[in-house]
């Protein structure tokens, strides 16, 4: 019931409150022309993998995982008012953030395109997501998908295990222990390429973790977008 009351609430804060920019607060939209070049953009080099930042090739911890998924990208880094606006979308309830947000992900995809013909996004344990009322990473696909014209397919991956955040493991060893075998996917693939949509990448082991069972479901390529790293 608590659920139910704030995903109301928030609804109707959203339709009743004024955007304003989240980086100069001005009226009218969520991120304004001026401030949008200023966000703090994901540049080379990087590693071709997991993304790991400031890394020339294939950084050490893929060379020994041999992860899986085909990449992860991310337009932006995790900083500043990138990181001020992922927040309110994921835990301050502010899914109006998620059209600008899910634009400029797309915005990012139409000039480095990946071969997809399903996006998926990263799935919560349904006990979380009842909590949160929303899964932000779904937000996040529909906007993109709207705007590229790909299926977006919610359902495809299932989060069996109500792990810990990861922002609560202290290690990359011990995020990768977090997610491993937290996902399923139950439908055959048959040779599909999925993209794969977060919101934020830290070490890319919950992108990894996705990875796995949707090759194992018959993915042709996995290819994991995130809006930050």
């Amino acid at each position: 019931m608590n659920s139910l009351v704030r995903q109301a609430a928030g609804t109707i804060l959203d339709l009743i409150l004024p955007l304003a920019c989240a980086v100069c607060s001005k009226e009218g939209r969520y991120l304004c022309i001026e401030c949008e070049p200023a966000l703090t953009r994901f540049e080379r080099p990087y590693c071709p993998k997991c993304a790991e930042p400031e890394c020339e090739g294939l950084c050490e911890r893929c060379i020994g995982l041999h992860p899986r998924i085909d990449s992860i990208r991310a337009p932006y880094r995790y900083l500043g008012a990138v990181r001020h606006m992922a927040h309110e979308l994921k835990y301050r309830n502010l899914r109006a953030a998620a059209p600008t947000l899910g634009g400029l992900m797309a915005d990012y995809l139409s000039s480095n395109p990946v071969p997809a013909d399903v996006i998926a996004p990263v799935p919560l344990h349904s006990r979380r997501e009842r909590q949160r009322g929303y899964n932000q990473s779904l937000l996040l696909a529909r906007e993109i998908g709207g705007r590229c014209g790909t299926e977006v397919d919610g359902a495809l991956l299932r989060r069996t295990k109500n792990t810990p955040p990861q922002v609560e493991m202290d290690s990359p060893e011990d995020r990768r222990a977090n997610m491993s075998d937290s996902f399923r996917c139950e439908s055959s693939l048959d040779g599909l390429g999925v993209l794969l949509v977060d919101d934020i990448v830290t070490t890319g082991s919950t992108m990894f973790a996705c990875a796995d069972a949707l090759k194992d479901a018959g993915a042709a390529s996995v290819w994991g977008l995130a809006l930050a790293r």
